[in-house]
């Protein structure tokens, strides 16, 4: 992760599960908070399975990032849908705004997170860091030792 745009979306997503864990928590223990989880156990399950996915997403794995994308899309797409319709019907009220904007970043983080390591340029074709190649891949620039070399290791005080 050499781009400044990949540590954001991994800084956002971490704080995201942070956030949906603060929130499962408390709807666990039966207090408010400022969203309540569609379904607690798809949602606990789906807090390891992000955690997880965002560790793996750091080291630039592909499947990683498809994971995260396909389960925040079976969680939260069929709600969000409803909850778009309700909102081109007027019919929602000032709770569901909030769970809307939710959504909505439930969905966008696993999206960007997606294009991000797709686009990654580093990610196949360079393993290695450029910064450190010049001094370990450059055979062909080091010194040739002949027989009248000194080979003595001497110190300058």
């Amino acid at each position: 992760m050499k781009n400044f745009s990949s540590w954001l979306i991994a800084m956002f997503a971490f704080m995201f599960w942070g956030f949906r864990l603060a929130g499962t928590v408390m709807s666990s223990l039966g207090n408010e908070f400022m969203f309540e989880p569609t379904n607690l156990t798809m949602e606990v399950a789906l807090l390891f399975i992000t955690f997880l996915c965002i560790c793996f997403i750091i080291k630039r794995r592909l499947w990683a990032s498809l994971i995260y994308l396909i389960g925040h899309f079976l969680y939260y797409g069929p709600t969000f849908f409803e909850h778009i319709m309700g909102l081109i019907n007027g019919t929602l009220d000032m709770n569901s705004y909030m769970v809307t904007f939710f959504e909505l970043i439930g969905l966008a983080l696993p999206l960007a997170a997606l294009f991000d390591v797709l686009l990654d340029k580093n990610r196949k074709a360079h393993p290695t860091d450029k910064k450190t190649d010049w001094f370990y891949k450059n055979a062909e620039f080091d010194r040739e030792i002949d027989e009248r070399a000194d080979k003595n290791n001497y110190r300058t005080m």
